[in-house]
């Protein structure tokens, strides 16, 4: 296959695939870093609101630049965004805070009947809402407020 027409199916691939014009295909295609060109097509996919080239460019750029996406610790991988307010700092560290944040950033264990649940009594959070609030004490505030009620 020629190299002209391999270059022209891949820009036709580009373009029905990300739903980008002729133009930001071509400057996709042509950007120098792999690991950035797989960035912007993600965002280009994912984003709603990234529709050109430029756009998504200027979104890496502006994640590259925040200081929160630096990496703190090059043994954990964890950035400054996602510092553990209770203990010194990175993921590395476990042993004197809750653990909240640290579990946050780990691996979920899908498989774990558990997942999602964020409280046992009621199971609120287990049905894949992650807003589903918790009604463990609905009962105690009707029952104080049945009880301040004169008979």
């Amino acid at each position: 296959m020629p190299k002209n027409h391999a270059r022209k199916k891949a820009l036709a691939d580009l373009k029905a695939e990300l739903g980008i014009k002729h133009a930001d295909a071509i400057a996709l295609l042509d950007h120098g870093d792999p690991d950035e060109f797989e960035t912007l097509c993600e965002y280009l996919e994912t984003y709603v609101d990234i529709n050109t080239y430029k756009e998504a460019v200027d979104y890496l750029r502006q994640e590259q630049n925040d200081p929160r996406n630096k990496v703190m610790c090059d043994k954990c991988g964890w950035t400054y965004g996602m510092i553990c307010p209770e203990c010194p700092g990175c993921g590395c560290y476990s042993g004197e805070c809750s653990g909240w944040r640290h579990h946050e950033y780990e691996e979920p264990d899908y498989d774990d009947p558990d997942y999602g649940v964020y409280c046992r009594e009621c199971g609120a959070g287990g049905s894949g809402n992650p807003y589903e609030e918790c009604t463990c004490f609905e009962d105690d505030i009707e029952d104080q407020e049945q009880e301040a009620v004169p008979a």
